[in-house]
């Protein structure tokens, strides 16, 4: 009976997958339930130059102080800095998402445990997602990746602000476990 459970979960997964996959307009994860959805969703919101996509993923402005004044004025000028690149032509910039890597927890713990003491936040995380742009070819992204006290996933954009919840984020060795795509119902492979 536990055998057929453990199916029927694995199978109503890869459709809940297959569909973000396929509401996103390419392979690549989507949404706040997955670290990997949230990274991917921030990056799209820079290629498809969508200031909500960027607001809805982004983490909500936290804490207090000087370092919260300048979390919300960066996302507010980000926010309109994407809306005016949004009037012009699409010829720079990201322009697809390539690859994505697993997500991983840094190797310091440090950055999680304060996170949990200081704001509730249940996990810390990074992903590397990797984009091709209209000028360079392709760009490899580190990205801060928050779970929230609601279990949703967000981004941190500009984690040099909090640098308590960043600290070594980009002494990190390059990622190697990349995400499957299209139809892989969450599951991973060792880059080759």
């Amino acid at each position: 009976m536990l055998a057929i459970h453990r199916r029927f979960l694995v199978l109503v997964a890869a459709i809940a997958t297959t569909s973000v996959f396929a509401s996103s307009g390419d392979s690549f994860p989507s949404g706040s339930a997955t670290p990997e959805g949230a990274a991917c969703d921030f990056a799209r919101a820079f290629i498809q130059r969508d200031a909500d996509l960027f607001e809805e993923v982004s983490l909500r402005p936290f804490g207090g102080g000087e370092s919260r004044a300048e979390y919300e004025s960066f996302l507010k000028e980000t926010k309109a800095a994407i809306l005016a690149e949004a009037k012009r032509p699409a010829d720079r910039g990201p322009r697809k998402i390539v690859k994505v890597f697993a997500s991983r927890s840094m190797s310091r713990s440090g950055p999680a445990s304060y996170g949990y003491a200081s704001f509730g936040f249940a996990d810390v995380k990074f992903v590397d997602v990797v984009v091709d742009t209209y000028d360079s070819g392709a760009s490899i992204n580190r990205t801060l990746v928050i779970k929230d006290t609601t279990g949703q996933w967000h981004v941190h954009p500009v984690p040099g602000i909090h640098p308590m919840l960043s600290a070594g984020l980009n002494s990190e060795s390059p990622s190697t476990l990349g995400v499957e795509t299209p139809n892989t119902s969450l599951e991973r492979t060792r880059e080759k």
